[in-house]
């Protein structure tokens, strides 16, 4: 073992702190990668690294990456983490070189950068996967804009909608969180390498140089708050996710309600339905089902890392190992389920028929109502006589449409969202060419030099 320091050590013991980290380290393994070629760059750049065994490393972490990016290294248990491994590799590879990447860095600082590039690398997938599914439903409100659905309030039928205000609604909300998304990436853009194990590193290291090597704009200047924010920044994506459950799982519960045989407002798409294993009428809707308890378990993951984030004192401790494994885990489940919604909205079957049938005259009792305000009655009054009418059973519709505003049933706002969903496409593609970049002149070995 890498870190042994030649005192006995209880394999129990071993086991349970090494825990899940050589299966779930594999996660991180490419960002370590990264974050070791800006660091022996540093080294270099501060004379502390020969020239020669900086290229010699970082053409080796350059040729380690795609082989990390595949799953195709292996963690072995003695190696506890990917930071040994990637250790043990660049010694085989180059030998005493590979002895010289850990000068200035401690595994705190390491890790804390590998998981801030992978929330900064997820952010950009996240943000294109949340606008897919609201691209897939306004494409669905332009088709169906005007037709009628009743609005309902506590699950009740109040007013009249359509289907083009139900789906800005989501619209709305999902490029709302996208622009969410895009504001974690700003407060993820500091860079904890030269951090150490909480309190700096008694080297010269120019940490302002290796911010801007990894492609980050400023450095995280205090090295207790780069360890304090562990489990800070953890809870945050992790919340954000929960926002987006949040979002996706009333949209889900629309859907289960809207086509059960009861409304049959939508028919869903055969595929996303499966058989039942008795009744031979069954088409179960299992997706969005599935997709609807994955949007709560985000929620429940979130206050996982809350707990295990909380009642620490300042600095560094080994409960942010137990972090990455539910990080990783609701971000992989968000991305699924962005997923299979997205799919699932385009084959959507509008039923004309069931939507016309429940528009019932009650839900423009509100309508009737200000039509009298219109010819001279107060609110109130005019309130008690629409409501008689509704007793009575003598209520009308009113033939006319109702003034249009934004926002109303007959102009969502359709055509301004789908200008704020082409805008917001634009934060991930010239984040993705961004990073690109970076990662590009990170591995070009014309340009590692030394301080003049």
């Amino acid at each position: 073992m890498l870190w042994a320091k030649d005192l006995p050590l209880d394999q129990t013991l071993h086991r349970f702190t090494v825990g899940d980290d050589p299966t779930v380290d594999l996660e991180i393994l490419e960002f370590d990668i990264l974050a070791s070629a800006a660091h022996a760059r540093g080294l270099a750049w501060i004379g502390a690294l020969t020239i020669e065994d900086t290229s010699a490393l970082v053409k080796s972490l350059g040729e380690l990456l795609q082989p990390a990016r595949d799953r195709e290294l292996v963690i072995l248990p003695e190696q506890e983490d990917c930071h040994t491994l990637l250790e043990a590799e660049l010694t085989q590879r180059v030998g005493e070189a590979g002895k010289r990447i850990h000068l200035g860095r401690s595994r705190n600082d390491q890790v804390a950068t590998a998981v801030r590039l992978w929330m900064r690398h997820h952010l950009i997938i996240l943000v294109e996967g949340t606008l897919d599914l609201a691209q897939a439903l306004l494409t669905f409100g332009e088709a169906n804009a005007t037709i009628p659905i009743p609005g309902y309030t506590h699950g009740r039928r109040a007013m009249p909608s359509s289907l083009g205000q139900w789906a800005v609604a989501y619209v709305e909300a999902l490029t709302e969180q996208a622009q969410a998304f895009q504001a974690l990436d700003h407060r993820l853009d500091k860079c904890p390498l030269g951090s150490g194990a909480g309190y700096g590193v008694p080297l010269a290291v120019d940490r302002q140089f290796v911010a801007e090597t990894l492609g980050f704009t400023r450095v995280h200047l205090s090295p207790i708050d780069v360890q304090n924010s562990r489990g800070r920044l953890e809870r945050a994506f992790t919340s954000e996710l929960a926002n987006l459950g949040l979002i996706i799982e009333r949209l889900c519960q629309d859907l289960w309600l809207y086509t059960t045989e009861e409304f049959g407002f939508f028919g869903l798409p055969v595929a996303f339905t499966t058989g039942s294993s008795i009744m031979p009428q069954k088409r179960n809707p299992d997706a969005i089902e599935l997709a609807r308890g994955r949007c709560r378990e985000l929620r429940g993951i979130a206050a996982t890392v809350d707990h295990l984030a909380g009642g620490l004192s300042g600095g560094y401790h080994r409960d942010f190992q137990l972090l990455k494994k539910p990080l990783f885990e609701a971000n992989r489940h968000a991305l699924d389920v962005l997923e299979v919604m997205a799919r699932l909205i385009p084959g959507l079957e509008v039923r004309n028929d069931r939507l016309a049938k429940a528009m019932s005259d009650d839900l423009y009792a509100t309508q009737v109502a200000f039509d009298l305000v219109k010819q001279g009655a107060t609110f109130r009054d005019a309130y008690r006589e629409v409501a008689e009418q509704v007793t009575k059973g003598t209520l009308q519709r009113p033939q006319g449409k109702p003034p249009e505003h934004l926002g109303s049933p007959d102009q969502p706002g359709l055509d301004l969202l789908r200008q704020e969903v082409e805008q917001a496409r634009q934060w991930p593609t010239q984040r993705r060419e961004a990073l690109a970049n970076t990662e590009s002149q990170l591995f070009d070995l014309s340009t590692i030099r030394a301080q003049s």
